[in-house]
């Protein structure tokens, strides 16, 4: 499978690219201004902009899938729904699946009706609100628009850690542990991702968690 990988010098991007090209997949890896510093043999770096759509369908042109892992920087969350809709005109116009990997935010909270990730303090703190409404304006933004996607809502806590293999999958609730928290490395979301690549399920929005 060709799998191009925007934002592949960032934290989840970066360890999509890893676990791509240990299942033995074609890569592209999409950056924006910092050439990833060590990439897998055989991966091919291209320099891009993820909303010039133009410029994207010609990198995704030939791609199975596109796996979109842009994260703005601070101060910058507005411009998401505009990078994200900016790829999926660019995947629509190739035929392309594309992946996008987005925030906690729009999940449902496991035992509270109707309560969204978003508006809870305990996941949700004062300092990273902005990018969590964005990210629930990001899934609005998908939903929106016809391309061939799906969206990969993360667990409250994402970061570094080891890859195990193991995960579970759920739909639109916040996966919780037996201990209340929520969360999976990045090597193990990778893998979701390529899992899901892989053998494509039904689910538009789904999430994972250990």
């Amino acid at each position: 499978m060709k799998i191009a990988v925007v934002g592949a010098n960032g934290m989840v991007g970066s360890r999509v690219v890893t676990e791509a090209a240990r299942r033995g997949h074609d890569l592209i890896a999409v950056f924006r201004k910092q050439r990833p510093a060590a990439l897998p043999p055989g991966v091919t770096a291209v320099e891009g902009d993820a909303n010039d759509p133009d410029h994207m369908s010609r990198l995704f042109d030939g791609a199975d899938a596109v796996v979109a892992a842009t994260r703005p920087g601070p101060g910058q969350e507005h411009t998401v729904t505009t990078t994200t809709t900016a790829l999926l005109d660019a995947a629509r116009s190739t035929r392309t699946r594309i992946l996008v990997v987005g925030g906690a935010a729009p999940l449902h909270v496991p035992g509270r009706s109707g309560q969204l990730v978003l508006d809870t303090a305990e996941y949700v703190p004062p300092e990273i609100r902005p990018i969590a409404a964005a990210s629930a304006a990001q899934l609005e933004a998908c939903r929106a628009h016809p391309a061939d996607w799906v969206y990969l809502s993360p667990p409250a806590l994402l970061e570094p850690g080891r890859r195990t293999g193991e995960y579970r999958r759920g739909t639109i609730t916040l996966i919780t542990g037996a201990d209340g928290a929520s969360r999976i490395s990045a090597e193990d979301l990778a893998v979701a991702v390529l899992d899901e690549l892989e053998n494509p399920r039904e689910d538009k929005h789904f999430t994972v968690g250990y």
